[in-house]
């Protein structure tokens, strides 16, 4: 870690405006890594049809493949949160873009089942960095209100990736083949595995700056650590079936191809995108107009939780527009349930323990969409479709929802050491 203590007071001042200035870069450098993070995992699920008549694949294959990485993913959880706790913010968000965009990468040379079951699960493992790290920078490099808005910011770029990825690479697969959109992904992450070390920004929690030791049994024993798992198993299951089925379901209902897939799809994650801004914008406002940090996020949870129950509704729609619209409102308050959902974590957990409780909880809800997502290959070979993997979609929320008032009556937040006192030392680090 760099460090850089300032001395006089117009220089703490002007240090200080371009300290929360920059700190919009970390935003924006969280945003594209997220992003590219959900560029690499959705590619597989636009690129199926391909592929599976290239490959012969069967729908139990791809969901195999599905399940290889949730399995990889939720078990390196328990070790990537930790992990960015231990060793710090830069260098382990750093590792972890590097290596899944090389992983990434290695989808390009793969040749059969077991060749991609292993690129997927490296690629697992290692964006398993992406949700402790994203939340984790939040709780950095910004105040509690400010938080908000950044991880509604950072929350956009799944469902950023989610639009730009089957605008852009179904025709970049049928230009230059499939191999191609696998690897100019993976080469984007590594362009920016290079920003991302020349960058040094000033930090708010001063407790987060430094590699810190974690006590996993309090973290395990808590009440909250529970609560937030909780709701995202409950929410996760909903987000990876979407991921991982949307493309099928759109080709199934309404016969799209290849080439004409992507429209919809861009546009029910368009309207996930506003659900993440919302997300960090609703709690923030309320909270600017007095209401209670307890009341604020649970508030915003609610409303969220009812706007997810139409979703089995596309079922009786006859226009894949239609159904992009009622998929994407379902999305909408799942990434505006998501955003408050690390919101929360931010709330009742220390910054220097932040990345260890989100490790936790991702590894629960990465695990629990695994049930999901073999579900959805039971119903399809039973001829059940898509209607109960909906009708769970539609009640997941306000479940969550009920675990977490039962947990944790009231949110009170915690104080980061060094958070809104003026008297902090300027402190360079990133």
């Amino acid at each position: 870690m760099a460090a850089d203590v300032a001395t006089h007071s117009s220089r703490d001042g002007a240090g200080a405006e371009a300290g929360n200035r920059a700190r919009w870069v970390i935003v924006a450098m969280v945003f594209v890594a997220i992003m590219l993070n959900y560029v690499d995992r959705q590619i597989l699920a636009l690129l199926k049809p391909t592929l599976e008549a290239e490959f012969r694949w069967s729908d139990q294959d791809y969901a195999n493949m599905g399940t290889a990485f949730q399995v990889a993913t939720a078990f390196a959880f328990l070790g990537t949160g930790w992990f960015i706790d231990r060793v710090g913010l830069r260098r382990g968000f750093g590792i972890g873009v590097g290596v899944w965009s090389l992983a990434g990468m290695a989808h390009a040379f793969a040749t059969t089942v077991t060749g991609f079951l292993g690129a997927r699960v490296v690629l697992g493992v290692a964006e398993s960095i992406g949700t402790p790290a994203a939340v984790k920078s939040a709780a950095t490099y910004f105040n509690h209100r400010d938080r908000q808005i950044a991880l509604g910011i950072g929350n956009t770029a799944p469902n950023v990736g989610a639009v730009l990825t089957p605008a852009l690479i179904p025709p970049l697969a049928v230009a230059f083949g499939w191999q191609s959109a696998f690897l100019l992904a993976g080469g984007l992450g590594l362009v920016w595995v290079a920003v991302w070390f020349a960058l040094r920004v000033r930090p708010v929690a001063l407790d987060a700056v430094a590699a810190a030791p974690v006590r996993w049994r309090d973290i395990l024993s808590s009440r909250r650590t529970l609560a937030i798992a909780i709701a995202k198993v409950l929410s996760d299951q909903v987000w990876f079936f979407m991921l991982l089925w949307l493309p099928d379901l759109f080709h199934r209902l309404f016969g799209l191809q290849q080439g004409t897939l992507g429209w919809p799809i861009a546009l029910t994650y368009g309207l996930a995108a506003m659900g993440a801004i919302s997300g960090g914008v609703l709690p923030a406002r309320l909270m600017a107009r007095g209401w209670s940090v307890n009341a604020a996020r649970k508030s915003a949870l609610l409303v969220y939780a009812l706007l997810v129950t139409p979703v089995p509704l596309v079922m009786s729609v006859d226009s894949p527009w239609s159904a992009a619209l009622l998929l994407g409102l379902g999305l909408f308050a799942h990434q505006g349930f998501s955003t408050n959902v690390f919101g929360l974590a931010t709330d009742v957990t220390p910054a220097r323990a932040v990345g260890s409780t989100i490790g936790i909880a991702a590894f629960c809800g990465n695990l629990g969409s695994i049930g999901m997502i073999q579900f959805q290959a039971w119903a399809l070979a039973h001829g059940l479709g898509y209607t109960p993997a909906l009708v769970i979609c539609a009640t997941s929320y306000l479940l969550a929802l009920g675990f977490i008032q039962l947990l944790i009556p009231r949110i009170v937040a915690v104080e980061h050491d060094g958070e809104n006192r003026g008297d902090a030392p300027a402190i360079i680090a990133h």
